[in-house]
């Protein structure tokens, strides 16, 4: 064992059901997300910026798009001779083809490769949030709590605790009880699904974990209930900064528009703490002379005639004359012919709405997902 040494385990196969049609052809942490990026751009800015070069990444639901953007790691700095990034999926062994069961059972499957790693310590993340986060801080209080585990966590709205983990502890951080997903939550303390592990700690428990017959593989409903029972060092690292769980059209829709808040927390621009994408190389933006931007982010590729305002636009976008977008969402390839009116929307790739059409309207919080053959409402 490595002394000191963390690798990072990054679970990026989930399908994002509640996306809908965002992820009828990506997995949930390939989608786009705030002009240029994609959602799983931001761990993996994270690990490179928290010093972490070794990091495998588990995939599983239609990794095709996800594999092809992460390559062999080049824009995260992670294409490294010794460590780097690791594309990690379900295989086959004895008894056949699987899928992974759960999160915890992700790990278990990937038993060696972490092994082959030799760590002190294993972080656990997850590949579907928005955020900026320097997990060696997290590290430096797991080592100085002597901690067995520590798992991240943030203040959410109380009428959000059912949605997460929820975590009770005491004035020391140290977590007294674990509810997965309360109906009558005691704190408003939640899981961001960030966990550090010591890793012959937590290889033993994967193992016991495995031969339950009724084990759902899962970290919140198994292992970290097991430890906590088994009464090992269990705490809570409190942290505070812009965190999203884009679990749905409306809250994709909301963390873009976060981005074009004046007191964004969530800051892009920050030299410091840059967030890495793979850059696509395409010739500059161009608005037109008779055409209006307001508080909006442009990417490259595309062309302005009309007006956009408090708009987040992704790459090779045509807005045509006299057509007027104001706090939408619009991913690339996307044309928008004269005349039209858009509010509220989140606009799928390559969609052309006709000339004339008009969706949502700026007096309504409803949000509508448009793709190429049907809008949909937000839940």
């Amino acid at each position: 064992m490595k002394e000191g040494k963390m690798i990072a385990m990054l679970l990026a196969g989930g399908q994002g059901s509640r996306l809908k049609l965002l992820t009828k052809e990506v997995a949930k942490p390939a989608v786009p997300f705030g002009g240029k990026y994609r959602i799983i751009d931001f761990p993996l800015s994270n690990c490179s910026n928290s010093n972490i070069f070794d990091v495998g990444i588990l995939t599983q639901y239609k990794p095709y798009q996800l594999n092809s953007h992460i390559g062999i790691g080049s824009a995260w700095d992670l294409d490294r001779r010794s460590g780097g990034v690791r594309i990690l999926p379900p295989y086959t062994n004895e008894q056949g083809g699987r899928w992974y069961k759960g999160t915890a059972n992700a790990i278990f499957e990937n038993i060696s490769f972490v092994d082959e790693l030799d760590p002190e310590f294993v972080l656990i993340l997850s590949g579907d949030h928005i955020y900026k986060m320097d997990y060696s801080k997290m590290l430096d209080f797991h080592i100085a709590k002597k901690a067995d585990i520590t798992i991240s966590v943030i203040q959410v709205p109380w009428d959000e605790t059912s949605r997460f983990g929820i975590l009770n502890v005491d004035e020391d951080n140290f977590i007294t009880e674990f509810e997965e997903k309360p109906k009558h939550a005691k704190s408003n303390l939640a899981s961001m699904g960030i966990y550090i592990f010591n890793w012959k700690l937590l290889r033993a428990y994967l193992i016991a974990e495995e031969k339950k017959a009724e084990s759902a593989g899962d970290f919140g409903k198994d292992i970290i209930p097991q430890m906590k029972a088994d009464g090992k060092k269990t705490y809570a690292y409190q942290f505070e900064g812009y965190w999203k769980d884009v679990g749905t059209v409306k809250s994709y829709w909301e963390a873009n528009m976060d981005l074009l808040s004046e007191d964004n927390e969530l800051d892009l621009y920050d030299s410091n703490w840059k967030i890495y994408t793979k850059n696509k190389h395409l010739p500059p933006q161009y608005i037109s002379c008779g055409a209006s931007v307001a508080n909006s982010l442009i990417n490259e590729g595309c062309k302005i005639e009309g007006n956009v305002e408090n708009s987040v636009l992704f790459n090779e976008i045509h807005i045509k004359n006299t057509s007027n977008v104001n706090s939408t969402v619009i991913l690339s390839g996307v044309t928008i012919e004269e005349n039209c009116n858009i509010y509220n929307a989140v606009i799928m790739e390559d969609v052309v709405i006709k000339a004339g059409t008009t969706i949502g309207s700026p007096d309504s919080d409803v949000v509508y997902l448009v793709s190429k053959n049907k809008i949909i409402e937000s839940e």
